[in-house]
């Protein structure tokens, strides 16, 4: 990118950005990771919980986005020592609620999208197809 004639990059963690739109990109980029974000927006969750709210992503998928999002310190995974079955929490961190105003107004973008190219069906069969 070009600021005062200068080109420049930001380097993060030893990483070359070209823009702040690739950083972002690179932190929250792809079809899940900001839907998992923002399902854990207001509250944490579990995996089958996540599991259930996002009904086309598999659980291999969701398993890898969740690691990215802890790596990156997006999201924090809290595992609690009970007898089996083993209790896991996911839930955003301070730094993942730094995005919150971001992905408020993604999700405004798509409703209203939605409202304006399309239309509200009822899920007659309790999957989301789509």
């Amino acid at each position: 990118m070009k600021i005062n004639d200068q080109e420049v990059a930001f380097e993060i963690e030893g990483k070359r950005y070209h823009c702040a739109m690739d950083i972002t990109m690179d932190y929250i980029g792809g079809k899940w990771k900001t839907v998992v974000l923002w399902y854990l927006r207001n509250d944490k969750k579990r995996f089958g919980e996540l599991r259930q709210l996002i009904p086309q992503i598999t659980e291999r998928m969701l398993s890898i986005q969740l690691k990215q999002l802890e790596e990156d310190g997006l999201v924090r995974r809290e595992v609690f020592a009970t007898k089996p079955p083993l209790k896991v929490d996911y839930s955003l961190t301070d730094f993942g609620r730094t995005l919150l105003p971001v992905l408020e107004a993604v999700a405004k973008w798509g409703r209203e999208l939605g409202h304006s190219k399309g239309e509200l069906v009822e899920i007659k069969s309790g999957l989301n197809k789509g």
